[in-house]
C-alpha cells in the first residue's frame, strides 16, 4: 500500500519542517518512552549511565594506559580516556538506535501518519540524557583530579551541538538504509566498533604523526573528540580548530542527503518496513 507523504515537488522542504514542529509533542512522548523503557525494568536504573564510561575508562587504562603505555600529555590518563568515551557513547548508542528505530516503530508507522522523521529524532534527544549525566561526572572528575573547571568549557555545549548534529545526519541515513536494506542492522554494530579505534579515545590526536594528521582528521569523530577535549582542557590539549569545522559541515551536508534520501524511503515505508 502505498502512503501519500510530503514531496519536494509538491509542499517542499517548508512544510516537511512546519509538519515535524506540529508533532513536535509526539517527538517528546517518544524520547521519554525510550528513556522509560531504557530504564524501567533495570536492577540499577539510570545509575548505567555512569558505570558504562567508568568501567570502559577502566579496562582502557589498565590495557592502553598501564601496558601499552601511550602517552597522555599533562592530563591524567583516566581524564584524557573519559573525555573521549563521553562523547564517543553519545554518538555510537545514538546512531545505532537511530538505525533501528523504524524497524522498532513499525506497528505505530503502519498505523497512523506522522512524520517518519520524528522517529529517529527522538533517538538523538533520548540520549541527551545520558550524555548529560556523564558530562557532569566528568566535571567532577576535573576537581577530583585537581584541573579545575576552565573558562573555555562554555564551548561544551557547541561541541555537543554539533555531535548532535552529525549523529542526526548519520542516524537519518541509517534509518532510512535499514528500513529498505536489514543487512544495515548487522553491518551498524562491527562499524562502530570498527570506528572506536580508528578514532582517539584511548590516546591523544597529538600521539599521530604529523604527516598523518590530515588524513587522520577527515574521521568527522576526531574533530568533536578533540573540540569536547580541548573545552574541557583548554591549551593542555592539542587541538586544530579545522578538524571541529570539517565534521560540523560534514554534519550539515549528512543531514540535507540523508533528509532526502529517507523522504524518498518513506513513500514507501508501510510496504517495506
Amino acid at each position: 500500500m502505498k502512503e501519500t507523504v510530503l514531496s519536494a515537488n509538491s509542499n517542499g522542504a517548508k512544510a516537511l519542517w512546519q509538519s515535524i514542529w506540529k508533532a513536535r509533542e509526539l517527538l517528546v512522548f517518544l524520547a521519554w518512552r525510550d528513556i522509560v523503557v531504557k530504564y524501567k525494568q533495570a536492577v540499577l536504573g539510570i545509575t548505567w549511565a555512569i558505570l558504562r564510561p567508568i568501567l570502559t575508562t577502566m579496562v582502557f587504562t589498565l590495557v592502553f594506559g598501564k601496558i601499552a603505555r601511550l602517552p597522555s600529555g599533562e592530563i591524567p590518563y583516566p581524564l584524557l580516556v573519559l573525555s573521549g568515551i563521553t562523547p564517543w557513547l553519545y554518538f555510537a548508542n545514538t546512531v545505532n538506535d537511530c538505525g533501528n528505530s523504524l524497524v522498532a516503530n513499525s506497528t505505530l508507522i503502519s498505523k497512523v501518519y506522522f512524520p517518519r522523521l520524528v522517529v529517529p529524532a527522538s533517538c538523538v534527544i533520548a540520549n541527551l540524557v545520558d550524555l548529560t549525566i556523564t558530562v557532569l561526572l566528568l566535571c567532577g572528575m576535573l576537581v577530583w583530579f585537581g584541573i579545575g573547571i576552565r573558562s573555555t568549557i562554555v564551548l561544551v555545549p557547541l561541541v555537543v551541538l554539533a555531535l548532535a548534529l552529525l549523529t542526526v545526519g548519520l542516524g537519518i541515513w541509517a534509518a532510512a538504509l535499514n528500513a529498505r536494506y536489514r543487512d544495515v542492522s548487522f553491518i551498524m554494530p562491527f562499524l562502530v566498533t570498527f570506528g572506536l579505534y580508528l578514532s582517539p579515545i584511548g590516546f591523544s590526536s597529538g600521539a599521530i604523526p604529523e604527516r598523518w594528521r590530515i588524513v587522520y582528521g577527515l574521521n568527522p569523530v576526531v574533530g568533536l573528540v578533540d573540540g569536547f577535549r580541548f573545552a574541557l582542557f583548554g591549551d593542555q590539549y592539542p587541538f586544530q580548530m579545522w578538524t571541529l569545522g570539517y565534521s560540523s559541515v560534514l554534519a550539515l551536508l549528512l543531514i540535507v542527503t540523508g533528509v532526502m534520501y529517507f523522504r524518498h524511503v518513506e513513500r514507501d515505508i508501510v510496504d517495506i518496513i
